[in-house]
């Protein structure tokens, strides 16, 4: 009975294990996308940003509150009592202030902290286009590297059967030793490979999930569809009109001239802050002045001698001339993104339409074949060996090729600030 136990309990565990490797995850590109969005805790962090830059607003159209003043006769040694405030034998006075900004300050506070908010604003666009770049091109590596991962464990798969026959010949004495450690060395070096493959797999997976929000242990499986966008052609995609593309959505772009565009109003607010603002106020004092019972009209203004703001001033033009040189690099660098990266994709795409789409299904057909052919020693062990190994090169420059096209692809939407390939 014990025993029975035991195997039912080991066939449930292992029953559990097995689901929940097959329980992983279907991703395709536009769901890590989505779960990007939702969950990418870099893109939280701007919104914050944006909603700080918002709380200035409020800030900055806040007006300054009023001042009140009051003192009190502590001690009359006189009568010998404290904090008399009667006509004949206390004293106290009061006031209130308020100061009142010139030079239209405040409004140009405002406007100078709404332009904080474009910049809040076209700073997270900015980072959204740069980590969705970085999201697209995770995810096609991690795609591909799994897809060479495959060719390794089917490559190491045939070879460890075809060890298998050539170990019962050799107890047989129909092969030499040396071949059958050949086929070892073989697989030694594929598994090898195969790890090297893997570790970046899930270097990549890694990635995906700290962009997505996902957790560690979730388990991945990618989805690359065939969408409608694969089939438009980069080299038929006017230059002028990619150009054109940047320049209008570009955030990074927006973000140059809107800088150049918010120290253009701090040049503002600091000439407004050189003209001095008035503090109105209005006093009442029992018997300290005269006539008793004083009621008094104040004014109070600073008299600009020696602090006009020149530093706060020339602090602000200084930001205007680098704000100017930062847009004019923005531009260039923008054009030149955009020629390079067009550059690129026009080669990837010749490159990758060359390749007969028959090659590599024809190319496994003929990997069959080999293995027959050595099986029945048509072939010599090293003709085996040259040829197995260009039928593994082959399969992985083709992963390679078609994970630099599309790479090359996503990198056009990310230098032109649109969606061209969705």
């Amino acid at each position: 009975m014990r025993i029975g136990k035991l195997l039912l309990l080991l066939m449930a565990i292992s029953a559990k294990a097995t689901f929940a490797q097959s329980d992983s995850l279907k991703l395709d590109l536009k769901q890590a996308e989505l779960l990007f969005l939702k969950n990418n805790f870099e893109l939280i962090a701007g919104n914050y940003q944006i909603d700080l830059a918002k709380a200035e607003v409020i800030t900055a159209k806040l007006f300054d509150n009023p001042e009140l003043e009051y003192e009190n006769l502590f001690y009359n040694h006189e009568t010998k009592k404290f904090l008399q405030t009667s006509y004949e034998y206390g004293q106290f006075a009061g006031s209130i202030s308020q100061l009142i900004k010139l030079a239209g300050k405040r409004n140009k506070n405002i406007k100078l902290a709404q332009t904080g908010i474009k910049l809040a604003e076209l700073e997270y666009f900015d980072l959204m286009r740069t980590l969705k770049f970085e999201l697209r091109n995770t995810f096609y590596k991690a795609y591909f590297s799994n897809r060479s991962v495959k060719v390794y464990e089917d490559q190491i798969k045939s070879t460890e059967s075809l060890l298998k026959a050539y170990n019962v010949q050799l107890k047989m004495g129909n092969v030499a030793l040396k071949d059958v450690i050949r086929i070892k060395s073989l697989i030694i070096g594929l598994k090898a490979e195969q790890a090297s493959v893997l570790n970046e797999l899930e270097d990549h997976y890694k990635d995906l999930k700290l962009l997505c929000g996902l957790a560690p242990a979730a388990s991945l499986s990618l989805i690359l569809p065939t969408n409608d966008d694969q089939n438009i052609m980069v080299d038929k995609i006017p230059y002028a009109n990619l150009l054109d593309s940047a320049r209008t959505n570009r955030a990074d772009l927006k973000l140059a001239k809107t800088d150049l565009e918010y120290n253009e109003l701090n040049l503002k607010l600091q000439k407004a802050m050189a003209i001095p603002d008035v503090e109105i106020s209005l006093s009442y004092d029992l018997k300290g002045n005269y006539p008793e019972k004083y009621t008094g009209l104040g004014l109070k203004i600073p008299v600009p001698l020696f602090n006009r703001n020149q530093g706060e001033i020339k602090k602000a033009k200084i930001g205007i001339d680098a704000a100017t040189s930062n847009v004019k690099k923005q531009e260039l660098l923008l054009s030149n993104e955009v020629f390079n990266s067009y550059r690129t994709a026009i080669r990837n795409e010749r490159l990758y339409a060359e390749i007969d789409p028959a090659f590599s299904h024809d190319f496994d057909k003929l990997i069959v074949g080999l293995i027959k052919n050595f099986k029945e020693r048509n072939i010599s062990l090293i003709e085996f060996l040259d040829l197995y190994e260009s039928y593994k090169q082959n399969i992985l420059q083709m992963n390679k090729l078609q994970f630099e096209r599309m790479s090359s692809r996503a990198e056009l939407n990310y230098v032109t600030g649109s969606n061209i390939f969705k």
